[in-house]
């Protein structure tokens, strides 16, 4: 097996399309059963109404509706087939999250350290590149395994084979911690799923007529790593947009970094414009999205620094009030300072009956049934006023963008 190739022969592999990508083109748009299913879940009342009055209508893209990883609910994320399927439920907007190889290849990745619960690494010659080898469970402990991609080559990363992001952490074999897939999701879809560079990603989300969203990822490795600084990083994810022709005003560059962000702002100002704050407030402790007290950033100051858009998770924009969901503080500060918001993400927590984990927490008390994903997302769109929700099944928001002109 190669483990190592010049950089001329990295870039040629970087770029190369596999026929997959390079047969890809405008795809026709379709909901599917799952909207429907999600409004005849609803409380008779206007919303309901509403977004049965709909079920007629010929279906478009929008830029409202994001392709979070690509549509993961059901594929192996990041890969051709799940942005391929997101485009095809209308996402006007698809995701590649950016890390990079060994040889300072940007691919996409959830995270640098997910080889791991996200392709066959531990089954393969490459397992002995994983900085935390397999280790079996053994009565309380969970097995455990970290495997990342700056420690194999781009030529090695495309050896491996995607899988749902998943781990069976009772498993005492490599094989069986592939397991461990959650109830509402499934590996149907996962035989010849293909993995991508960040340069990949670009050329497929062109031909599919989508915009692009690229998240640069925290690195696993210390900074900078051979050479590869933080600098360097973020101006490569930029010049492959440029490289390929991509107009800035097509390009929404996230980070959970501030920095990144603030990079961006200063040395590629016309991507800098719609440069995306992922704001992890909810990290610290104290945070309160109720309370701007806690706020480890004014919205004002943000603004001051050129910050135009902010993207928090779903719950840190909404509330209860009298039983029923509202904007929170957050939401409001964010508004009143001219912030464009951004948030993630729908269709992550499979059935909702028994409050929706993480992403509902701020409303687990109303949240007792499956159409509450349209209740909050009603709010967020008509009440918070946001401009584009990521979703892990996108039809569901591509329906409700086509029914209220999003």
């Amino acid at each position: 097996m190669v483990r190592f190739m010049s950089v001329c022969c990295a870039l040629a592999l970087a770029t190369a399309l596999p026929p997959v990508i390079a047969s890809a083109g405008p795809v026709a748009i379709d909901y599917g059963p799952r909207p429907a299913y999600l409004i005849d879940k609803l409380p008779d009342g206007a919303l309901k109404t509403k977004l049965q009055s709909c079920q007629g209508q010929t279906p478009s893209a929008s830029d409202f509706s994001i392709g979070h990883r690509g549509a993961p609910m059901m594929f192996p994320e990041h890969t051709v087939q799940s942005n391929v399927a997101a485009a095809r439920m209308g996402a006007g907007i698809l995701e590649c999250d950016v890390t990079f190889t060994k040889d300072h290849v940007l691919v996409c990745r959830h995270a640098q350290n997910d080889l791991h619960t996200t392709t066959d690494i531990l089954l393969t010659d490459l397992a002995d590149t994983c900085v935390t080898p397999f280790s079996p469970a053994n009565g309380d402990t969970d097995a455990t395994a970290e495997c990342r991609t700056s420690d194999v080559t781009l030529a090695e990363f495309q050896t491996l084979t995607p899988k749902m992001d998943s781990a069976d952490k009772t498993a005492t074999t490599p094989q069986a911690y592939q397991g461990g897939i959650a109830g509402f999701r499934t590996d149907l879809y996962t035989d010849g799923a293909t993995l991508m560079t960040h340069a990949q990603s670009i050329a497929l989300f062109k031909s599919l007529g989508t915009k692009f969203t690229p998240e640069l990822k925290s690195p696993a490795v210390d900074m900078p790593h051979n050479g590869f600084s933080q600098a360097d990083y973020a101006q490569k994810l930029i010049d492959e947009y440029k490289a390929a022709g991509i107009p800035a005003s097509d390009v929404w560059a996230q980070s959970f970094n501030l920095e990144d962000v603030l990079y961006w702002i200063e040395n590629e100002p016309e991507f800098g414009a719609q440069a995306v704050y992922l704001d992890n407030s909810y990290g610290i402790d104290g945070f309160d999205a109720n309370d701007p007290a806690t706020f480890p950033d004014s919205m004002n100051s943000l603004a001051q620094r050129g910050v135009n858009y902010i993207a928090p998770p779903m719950w840190m924009l909404v509330t209860l009030q009298d039983g029923q969901i509202v904007p929170s503080a957050y939401a409001k500060e964010a508004r009143v300072a001219g912030l464009n918001i951004i948030t993630w993400t729908l269709e992550r927590s499979g059935p909702l009956a028994s409050g929706g984990g993480w992403y509902f927490q701020s409303v687990a008390d109303v949240t007792d049934n499956d159409g509450v994903y349209y209740e909050i997302l009603d709010v967020l769109a008509q009440d918070v006023g946001v401009v584009g929700v990521f979703s892990d099944w996108p039809a569901t928001v591509t329906y409700y963008a086509n029914c209220m002109g999003l």
